[in-house]
């Protein structure tokens, strides 16, 4: 940060994202390398100052992509981080969001003006943080377990589809437990999270040809409670799950 910018006068404040992905049930978050001073050569999380100009969700967007690439993220304030040495450059208080997407559909930048790299680390193998990103990091990581139950947040790691052993597995890796593959389902509804519609006739509110989903196999409707503002899931046992919007 350089505090001669006139874009920074008149506020203190960082804006800093903790993205995740889960690859092959294992998760993982972004992670850059400054390359200027302060904590020079250090990984942090990405983000930045806020500029004067611009709201807390427009500067964190704007320093994910300066820093990464990435655009098109969908991404939620959680927590405000205050204590007053946080920075050694002047008094900052940062703003966390979190999101999580799919890395297999983004590039991400491995240098730029401000970093010198870029990669994605499992989150039981993080290098050490500069700023007091290992403390934000970890809440960030509290928060996404609390969003994946209450949200529409993995609609950003699944946009198109997903099966279920994934599903779980992603699940798993997020939450950090293991389910019982025939008792997850019924997992997820105690988790209030899916409602179990065991609607045939569901199936074919889209569209979607009669005989896709009656051939021998048996046909499961799970709807995502409206409340969530997420998605209808639309199970056909053993292949994919569709999402739609919920009107």
């Amino acid at each position: 940060m350089d505090v001669r910018n006139k874009m920074y006068k008149g506020q203190g404040i960082h804006v800093i994202t903790a993205l995740f992905t889960v690859e092959q049930g294992i998760t993982k978050v972004l992670l850059i390398k400054r390359k200027n001073k302060p904590f020079e050569g250090d990984w942090v999380l990405t983000g930045g100052a806020l500029y004067n100009n611009e709201d807390l969700e427009t500067g964190a967007l704007r320093e994910l992509e300066e820093k990464t690439g990435i655009t098109g993220v969908s991404i939620k304030q959680f927590k405000a981080f205050g204590k007053v040495d946080r920075s050694p450059v002047m008094r900052m208080v940062a703003v966390g969001f979190v999101g999580i997407i799919d890395s297999k559909r983004v590039t991400v930048l491995r240098e730029t003006n401000n970093t010198t790299n870029a990669d994605w680390f499992p989150i039981d193998k993080i290098p050490p943080l500069g700023f007091d990103h290992e403390e934000i990091l970890q809440d960030a990581l509290v928060e996404l377990q609390k969003q994946i139950v209450k949200t529409n947040i993995l609609k950003g790691l699944f946009p198109d589809g997903v099966t279920m052993p994934e599903l779980q597995k992603t699940y798993e890796a997020i939450l950090n437990k293991k389910f019982d593959r025939r008792n997850f389902r019924k997992k997820l509804i105690k988790l209030d999270v899916i409602e179990d519609l065991d609607n045939i006739i569901g199936y074919f509110s889209f569209g979607v040809p009669r005989h896709k989903y009656l051939d021998h196999t048996h046909c499961i409707n799970l709807k995502v409670i409206s409340r969530l503002k997420f998605i209808d899931l639309r199970i056909k046992l053993k292949k994919k799950i569709y999402f739609r919007e919920l009107l």
